[in-house]
């Protein structure tokens, strides 16, 4: 098999282009990489999630969850100023891409990190992904069951997934696993799901 998005090191040569998003009717152009998710275009499920999901919260922590070269994170701090955007992933490559475009934009609140750098005690105020679906189930679900858990009482993750692909089951895990999750949209085949903080939620800082 050939190098995959979640790779830590991905081994394909590395090759750049630029790639437009539009955030807010602002026309923005970021540099996605060869061995990352969506490097072509904007991925249609992350295009839906920026545009249809709720809005961020204005301060605290909040996470894009398999960050890529960063449009979640990207549209999430322009959205957010005064907030801490805390992007996450396990490719190397991606991180740096992420960290890259943030810093063209000048977007002075974004930390990219590897998903065992991120501080312990770092709770959220608000998760955004497009989940990365295609490690499998039962590694999709540890993922979820490790960062979920992190959020405030009352916050709320954002995950959009392709139905064809499992959103609907996606949803029923994460009600019995302690989070409730609502179909909040649906649209050109996703659906975003809202996903609450199981009871008490994480005391930690943002």
């Amino acid at each position: 098999m050939g190098s995959q998005y979640f790779d830590v090191e991905p081994t394909t040569p590395m090759q750049t282009r630029t790639v437009p998003l539009t955030v807010d009717g602002r026309q923005l152009e970021l540099t996605s990489g060869s061995g990352v998710f969506g490097w072509q275009r904007i991925d249609l499920g992350t295009e839906i999630l920026i545009r249809y999901a709720p809005r961020p919260p204005a301060t605290g922590a909040i996470l894009d969850l398999g960050c890529g070269y960063g449009p979640i994170t990207v549209a999430t701090a322009l959205r957010a100023p005064d907030a801490r955007i805390v992007s996450v992933d396990v490719n190397r490559r991606a991180l740096e891409l992420t960290r890259g475009n943030a810093a063209r934009l000048g977007l002075g609140n974004v930390t990219a990190y590897e998903p065992d750098d991120v501080p312990a005690d770092l709770s959220f105020a608000a998760i955004y992904s497009n989940p990365p679906i295609k490690v499998g189930k039962e590694s999709l679900h540890d993922l979820l069951a490790r960062w979920l858990p992190r959020m405030r009482p009352g916050a709320r993750a954002y995950l959009v997934v392709k139905r064809s692909m499992g959103s609907d089951t996606l949803d029923d895990w994460l009600t019995a696993s302690g989070w409730p999750a609502e179909r909040l949209r649906s649209k050109s085949g996703y659906r975003i799901l809202e996903v609450s903080a199981g009871p008490g939620g994480s005391g930690g800082e943002d």
